[in-house]
C-alpha cells in the first residue's frame, strides 16, 4: 500500500532544513508532526517535599536539554543564586551548547560527555568529592541510577519535570498511513487516548530498541524501524519504506 500521510509523534522542527521536510519534498508525501507527550515542571514546593535544598549541592549533572531548563526555571522560584563555583557536568555537546542560554560558558567549570550516559561516569569518577545533583524527569532509566551507584559518589535524584500524556482527542476520526514512534510514552499515550486502536493498514514506524518492544508488546505490527546499519536515521528509513511502497506512482 502507497504511503501519502505520515504523523510524526514529536513538535515539528524549528530548524529549515529539516530531512524531513526534505522528505516531503522529495517524495511528495504530507508529514504532520504532533507531540503524543509533553514535559511540564514540578513546582518548587514539591521539589522541597523531595528534601532537595539547592545550596548543598556543588555539582549537577545535566542529562538533556529539560533537565537545564527546569533546573534553572526551580532556581529561581525558590530566589537562588545559582554559585558561580557550581560544576556542570552534560551528557552530550548538544545539552553543554544549550546550558550558554543561563550561564557564561568560559566562565563556569563544564564537564562534556560524548553522548551516552555511561559516557559521563569517568567524568564523575574524577571529582568524586562533590556533591551532586541530578535533576529529571519522572520516567529516568534505571541505567542513569545504576551507573551513579557504581561511582560511590554522594549524589541525590530530585524529580524536576515530568512527562505528560497530550490530549489527541480532535485525531479520534484522522488516518495517517504511517504513525511514527521514539519512545514507549508515545505508545502509552496512544492507547490512552485510544483504548480501542486497531492497526489495520496503518504503518508504524519506530525508532530504537525500547518502543520496539512497547509496539510488540500492545499487539502492534512494527512495519519500518530505524536505527539500522543502513538507515541509521528515521527519515532514512522512512524514504526506503516509500520507496518500496509507493512503486508506479
Amino acid at each position: 500500500m502507497k504511503v501519502k500521510t505520515i504523523l510524526v509523534s514529536q513538535p515539528e522542527p524549528k530548524i529549515e532544513n529539516s530531512p524531513y521536510f526534505d522528505l516531503q519534498e522529495k517524495k511528495k508525501v504530507k508529514i504532520d508532526f504532533r507531540p503524543f507527550i509533553h514535559v511540564e515542571g514540578v513546582a518548587a514546593k514539591d521539589i522541597r517535599q523531595q528534601k532537595v535544598d539547592l545550596s548543598q549541592f556543588t555539582a549537577i549533572i545535566l542529562t538533556s536539554r529539560n533537565s537545564v531548563d527546569h533546573f534553572f526555571r526551580v532556581a529561581d522560584e525558590m530566589r537562588f543564586k545559582v554559585p558561580d563555583t557550581l560544576k556542570y557536568f552534560c551528557q552530550s555537546e548538544a545539552v553543554a551548547y544549550y546550558l550558554q542560554k543561563y550561564v557564561v560558558y568560559r566562565k563556569r567549570k563544564i564537564y562534556v560527555g560524548k553522548r551516552m550516559f555511561a559516557d559521563l561516569a569517568p567524568l564523575i569518577k574524577k571529582y568524586k568529592d562533590e556533591t551532586f545533583l541530578l535533576p529529571t524527569t519522572d520516567k529516568l532509566k534505571p541505567l542513569v541510577r545504576e551507573t551513579l551507584n557504581n561511582l560511590n559518589i554522594e549524589w541525590k535524584e530530585a524529580v524536576f519535570y515530568k512527562t505528560v500524556i497530550s490530549d489527541l482527542s480532535d485525531l479520534a476520526n484522522v488516518y495517517y498511513d504511517v504513525l511514527v514512534f521514539f519512545s514507549p510514552s508515545g505508545i502509552e499515550s496512544l492507547f490512552h487516548n485510544f483504548p480501542e486502536f486497531k492497526q489495520n493498514d496503518t504503518r508504524i514506524a519506530v525508532f530504537g530498541n525500547t518502543t520496539i518492544k512497547a509496539v510488540e508488546a500492545h499487539g502492534l505490527r512494527v512495519d519500518i524501524a530505524a536505527p539500522t546499519p543502513e538507515t541509521p536515521s528515521m527519515t532514512m528509513a522512512l524514504e526506503k519504506y516509500i520507496e518500496q511502497a509507493n512503486k508506479g506512482k
